[in-house]
């Protein structure tokens, strides 16, 4: 049995997004900026699909910015906010994704003051410190919203209070919380935010950054006027249709049933001696497992469970090629050993309870084996 539950790093494209994509390849390629017949029909596109996407966020029409990806869009925002602001101050957190760490540690070699919440053992980062660190220097929070190790989701409704009431902008990383957590930018003072299609079974290569009405953010990428003239380039047309796809496809039945089968692997996962679960059990992405297993090495688990067909995670993605132990799990306060012991199991709405049964069973015996060998104990 073959068995995907490496669905943070990315998804399944549904075969419903693939036929909604496939015109726009062969029938309607026409560059959404010509003024002729084949223009108009894939401009129609692009406007639809911004259209599907600014509702599932209770945006507007033209506070959807699509671009190539979530890197893309933390990039945007972040270099986007800094370097069309006169302060020099950004607040972010320990636990962030790679594309805002890395963009934040680039603008520090520039010059500007970037300061890096803590967080609690769940993963929650530190309300109290984010207040006193603002400055009127501060120009933009950026907090990611479900987290894509450990699938903490943060109060960002709190957060977005705070930076409202100070006069600083906010900027949320929700790429892996987007069509699994509802998100009102309006109910919750989000200026800036992040998306990706293909964390949820649409295509690669496309994302989108909601950018709030006035804020002034220079464009990262210079060309043509596209995009509201905040991201020059020719529309990816297939791409938008299967992002916009996607997002409409995912129901609440589907959170349900992630919900139900993250709970049993959990508890299932539990059960095995030394274990541990890592972030928050109730403010937690439908869809993330993270667990630590003592006397285990995570790379020879992974590696163990590839061989039975398994495929897992021990870390996020983006940096999954480090021997480092994760900054994740470590700002978390666990030690080097238990964090290297830590596997992350992120499941879709394809998997079913059989699939389940078969990565408890084989965990189970692999653990076991491993811990024979393991010079750890």
């Amino acid at each position: 049995m073959k068995v995907y539950l490496d669905n943070g790093a990315t998804t399944e494209v549904s075969p419903e997004v693939v036929r909604a994509m496939q015109p726009y390849f062969t029938k309607k390629y026409g560059n959404a900026s010509s003024l002729h017949q084949f223009g108009r029909e894939t401009k129609e596109a692009l406007d639809n699909s911004r259209k599907v996407i600014a509702k599932k966020l209770n945006a507007h029409f033209e506070e959807i910015v699509f671009t190539s990806g979530g890197s893309e869009s933390d990039n945007s925002a972040i270099k986007g906010v800094a370097y069309a602001s006169e302060g020099n101050q950004i607040i972010t957190s320990k636990i962030e994704h790679p594309a805002v760490l890395e963009t934040c540690r680039a603008l520090e070699e520039e010059g500007f003051k970037v300061d890096y919440l803590d967080v609690d053992e769940e993963g929650f980062v530190n309300i109290q410190q984010l207040e006193k660190l603002i400055t009127k220097k501060t120009i933009l929070v950026s907090i990611i919203h479900g987290n894509n190790e450990v699938g903490v989701i943060q109060d960002i409704q709190k957060i977005g209070e705070i930076c409202k009431e100070n006069g600083v902008l906010f900027h949320t990383d929700a790429v892996q919380s987007f069509t699994k957590v509802p998100i009102d930018v309006r109910a919750v003072n989000i200026d800036l935010l992040s998306l990706s299609s293909h964390k949820i079974h649409g295509p690669k290569g496309i994302g989108a950054l909601y950018v709030r009405k006035g804020i002034k953010l220079n464009k990262l990428i210079h060309g043509g006027h596209h995009e509201f003239n905040l991201r020059a380039g020719t529309e990816n047309i297939p791409g938008v249709v299967g992002f916009a796809k996607a997002a409409d496809l995912l129901k609440f039945k589907d959170i349900e049933k992630m919900i139900k089968l993250r709970d049993y692997l959990i508890k299932e996962l539990l059960k095995i001696e030394n274990t541990k679960l890592n972030g928050s059990l109730d403010a937690r992405l439908c869809n993330n497992v993270n667990i630590s297993f003592g006397f285990v090495e995570g790379e020879s688990l992974l590696l163990h469970l590839d061989n039975k067909g398994i495929a897992v995670s021990t870390g996020s993605a983006c940096s999954s090629q480090s021997l480092e132990p994760s900054h994740v799990l470590m700002a978390m306060g666990l030690s080097h050993e238990t964090a290297h012991g830590s596997i992350r199991f992120t499941l879709s709405k394809y998997n079913k309870k059989e699939e389940i049964d078969y990565v408890i069973k084989q965990v189970n015996s692999v653990v076991q084996n491993l811990r024979r060998i393991s010079p750890l104990k």
